[in-house]
């Protein structure tokens, strides 16, 4: 992701951490990786996603054997949902669409910083 978007992810533990994130940076694209004990939690964070965070995007990784929550998991709001390392290449891609699509207000300094450099042409 760092390399693909150009953008210093920040990494958290839990949920909690993560939504402290998102709250603290509206318009930001959060990567969430799903386990069997996190699910009915995030499922209902995400019911309230649009409402509480509109200009936010989640995405959401998960095992193969959760491949099972795509419907659900896209249902409740998922930008995107993966199970595999080889579709990295379009979870960077929508990520940097999200963060591109972003109203310029809303760009960290970093982000206009890194949209005004001349090889991000092309």
């Amino acid at each position: 992701m760092r390399r693909e978007v150009g953008l210093q992810p920040r990494q958290t533990r839990s949920l909690d951490q993560c939504w402290g994130e998102i709250s603290d940076c509206e318009g930001g694209f959060a990567v969430v990786e799903i386990n069997p004990g996190n699910i009915d939690d995030l499922l209902r964070r995400m019911s309230r996603l649009e409402r509480d965070f509109p200009l936010t995007k989640v995405a959401v990784v998960a095992p193969r054997s959760l491949a099972g929550y795509r419907w659900l998991m896209l249902e409740a709001s998922a930008a995107l949902f993966i199970c595999s390392t080889r579709q990295l290449g379009p979870l960077a891609s929508a990520a940097k669409r999200h963060i591109e699509s972003l109203p310029e207000v809303q760009k960290t300094p970093e982000q206009r910083i890194w949209d005004s450099l001349p090889w991000q042409s092309g």
